[in-house]
């Protein structure tokens, strides 16, 4: 139980990391291969992007080496990239994927019954955890973002998904 409190006391806070931001040559551990650079922070309803190397356009922007959320449009046709809730770019999306099977999933009567029971065991947990003095125990989307560099096309590819929605946008390098 203490490291439950750990977690979410300390290594949770905004101004704590988990892991060093750049890891140490020494340690083995690949930059990008660890969930706090993969995947997005507690408190954020985007998933995280990060930039190794300085992306330049023809026009002479730059973007910066950084943590960023990675947003996706509400009409779905560009990629947001986000930096201290001031949008630094926007990325053309040229394809996007939603899963077809979970709208049939959420309508079936068994997973309806098995959602109920998970919000009522979800309630008493919150309860307890209210009594210790914890923070509530919330629903978790699965967000997930990536860069790459293709050389072939000379672009950046920019992977984004959150829930059931997957969409791949391109920079021009």
């Amino acid at each position: 139980m203490f490291e439950g409190m750990y977690v979410d006391q300390v290594l949770m806070h905004e101004n704590i990391r988990a892991y060093p931001i750049m890891p140490q040559e020494t340690s083995g551990v690949d930059l990008g291969s660890k969930a706090i650079y993969r995947y997005a922070l507690k408190e954020s309803d985007y998933p995280t992007l990060i930039l190794v190397d300085p992306i330049y356009d023809n026009a002479g922007n730059v973007i910066l080496p950084g943590y960023y959320e990675l947003a996706l449009s509400d009409m779905r046709d560009f990629l947001i990239l986000i930096q201290s809730k001031k949008a630094f770019a926007i990325i053309p999306v040229f394809k996007v994927e939603e899963d077809a099977s979970e709208p049939q999933r959420i309508n079936d009567k068994k997973y309806k019954k098995q959602l109920k029971k998970e919000a009522k065991e979800r309630k008493k947990v919150n309860e307890e955890r209210a009594r210790a003095g914890m923070p509530p125990d919330e629903e978790k989307v699965h967000m997930e973002a990536s860069i790459e560099y293709e050389p072939k096309g000379e672009y950046y590819l920019i992977k984004y998904e959150r829930g059931t929605v997957r969409a791949w946008g391109a920079i021009k390098g």
